[in-house]
C-alpha cells in the first residue's frame, strides 16, 4: 500500500467518522427523543451526513479541484441513493429480521455503507482525475 493511499484512507476515515457522528446523532435524537420510526430517521440522518461527507470528500479526501459537472452531481446523487438503499436494507434485516436494537444496527449498517462509499468514490473520482 502506498503512502498516498494510506493518507487518503486516513482522511476518508476522519471524514467518515465526522459523518458518522452527524448520522448517528441525528438518528438517535429522532428515534429516542421524538419516537420517529427507524426507517424515516435513518433516511433523514443519512441524507444530512452524506451531503457533509460528499463536500469534504471532494474538497479534502480525493483532491478534486475541478468544478463539479452535472454528470458528477448525478453520479453523487445515484451513489448516495444506492448507499441510502443499502443502509435501509441493512437496517431492515438487522432490526426486523435479526432483532438487533436499532442503535446497534445503525452502527453496523453505517460501517458497511462507509466501505461501499469509499470504494465507489475512489473508483469514480480517481478515474475522472486521470482524464
Amino acid at each position: 500500500m502506498t503512502k498516498s493511499l494510506m493518507k487518503q484512507i486516513l482522511k476518508f476515515g476522519v471524514v467518515g467518522g465526522l459523518s458518522f457522528v452527524i448520522d448517528y446523532g441525528i438518528f438517535t435524537i429522532l428515534t429516542q427523543l421524538f419516537s420517529v420510526h427507524y426507517v424515516l430517521a435513518s433516511t433523514i440522518s443519512f441524507s444530512v451526513s452524506v451531503l457533509f461527507n460528499y463536500i469534504l470528500s471532494i474538497k479534502w479526501v480525493f483532491d478534486v479541484h475541478q468544478k463539479q459537472t452535472l454528470k458528477e452531481f448525478l453520479f453523487f446523487l445515484i451513489q448516495s441513493l444506492s448507499g441510502l438503499g443499502l443502509n435501509l436494507l441493512l437496517m431492515y434485516f438487522l432490526v426486523d429480521l435479526f432483532i438487533i436494537h436499532e442503535l446497534i444496527s445503525k452502527i453496523i449498517a453505517t460501517g458497511i455503507v462507509m466501505i461501499y462509499n469509499f470504494i465507489v468514490r475512489k473508483i469514480f473520482l480517481e478515474k475522472k482525475k486521470e482524464k
